[in-house]
Order: structure tokens, then sequence, then C-alpha cells
């Protein structure tokens, strides 16, 4: 991807291992997933510039925690691999579409990410990503 620096890989790489981390916190899965995609937390990782993008994944989790009023516990619970793969995917679809996350959750939700993981995640992400569009303009056009 043109202009995909280190510092955006790292935070491809911070988001995923959030996720890896609410799942190790014991978070229902699609309850974080949907609640951080939401959140003010990550339109700040989706700002050009933002202090929250220094930020480790421990501390993100504690200021979404305290945005949202606690988060779920229990519930349904994904892979680690899933977790890790949605939050990076989700980080570099920003990226590579310039989408808010809000945006990018609308079209692909946790549970499109997590049955999408086994045929998806061996794909190019920007790949992984454009099949994830196509289904939902399939889906889109279905319901019209």
């Amino acid at each position: 991807m043109k202009n995909f620096t280190l510092e955006k890989m790292q935070l491809c790489d911070i988001q995923g291992r959030l996720f890896e981390l609410a799942l190790k916190k014991g978070y229902d899965c699609p309850s974080f997933i949907e609640a951080f995609m939401n959140s003010r937390v990550a339109a700040c990782l989706d700002d050009v510039y933002d202090r929250m993008q220094w930020a480790g994944e421990e501390y993100m989790l504690e200021e979404l925690g305290d945005e949202v009023n606690g988060l779920k516990k229990a519930g349904t619970i994904f892979d680690n691999e899933v977790m890790y793969w949605t939050g990076y995917c989700y980080r570099y679809w920003h990226y590579y579409t310039n989408e808010s996350s809000k945006r990018i959750y609308t079209i692909a939700d946790a549970k499109t990410m997590n049955d999408c993981w086994q045929g998806f995640h061996t794909l190019d992400v920007e790949m992984a990503i454009e099949n994830l569009k196509e289904i939902y303009a399939q889906k889109q056009a279905m319901n019209i």
C-alpha cells in the first residue's frame, strides 16, 4: 500500500493485540468489537495524529472501558487468531480506504469477521478487505 509507514504497521499490530487482550480479559468478543469500533478511542486512532496512537493496548482497553462504563464479560468468545486478525484488518482497512472505524464496522461487523476469518485470513489484507466490501454490497443489493 502506498504510504504504509512503519508507524501505521505498528498501529495495526497494536490494534490486533488490543483485540487479543480483550479476549484474554474475558470480554464478550462481539460486544467488545462493536464497542471499540464505535468508540472515541477508535476515532482517535483514525485521526492523522492523536496521543492515543502512542498508547499501548492496555491503556486503550482501559480508556474504552471507561468510555462505555464497563465492557461485557463472558458471552461469545472468538479464537485468539480471529481477534488479532480482526483488529489488525480493521486498522489496515482504515489506512487503505480512509474510512472511519464506525463505517468499517457497518460494512463488516464482528460476526462477519468471525465467519470470514477461515477463508480470508490467508489472503493479502487488501484482498480480504475488497472481498468483505463485496459481501456487504451483495447484501445491500439483496435488501433493496
